[in-house]
């Protein structure tokens, strides 16, 4: 799966998915995060940590989520629907576990009250720390209008 993270003006960004399973699908304009698109983050931490089933394996499997559309409207968004229903959990398991990396790689606190058990060691922590530092160097090298390509399960 090859996913094309293109940036906007306005701190703005698009994606485009083309998958194997499934059809392409596109998020369409959409606000960066403060360093990176939200997306992105996904792919990096997922990566880094061997997360194959959590919202970019999802999407590889064919996954439809709210906000993306198809690139050539058809029915595939029932199908799409079953992937979540039998990998849900472990989709929701990988989107706290890419917040709790975000969170500790952007200086926030990750001890004391309110805070919640933590999802993720030192050592994993320590494993997406320079990959989010590479990608946020990447993803600002990028022109407006220029794309950062990320391939799932290649790239790290």
């Amino acid at each position: 799966m090859e996913m094309s993270f293109r940036k906007l003006p306005d701190n703005q960004h698009e994606i485009l998915v083309r998958r194997e399973k499934g059809p392409d699908v596109r998020l369409p304009a959409h606000p960066d995060g403060p360093k990176m698109p939200h997306d992105l983050v996904h792919a990096v931490v997922e990566t880094a940590l061997g997360i194959d089933d959590g919202f970019w394996g999802a999407m590889a499997r064919g996954a439809t989520f709210l906000g993306f559309e198809l690139v050539t409207p058809g029915r595939h968004r029932r199908s799409g629907m079953k992937v979540l229903r039998r990998g849900g959990d472990a989709v929701m398991d990988a989107e706290l576990r890419v917040a709790w990396a975000y969170r500790a790689w952007s200086g926030l606190p990750i001890e004391g009250r309110g805070v919640g058990t933590a999802p993720l060691d030192a050592e994993a922590l320590a494993r997406t720390g320079p990959r989010l530092d590479a990608a946020t160097e990447r993803w600002a090298a990028v022109p407006v209008g220029g794309e950062l390509l990320w391939r799932w399960g290649v790239d790290r």
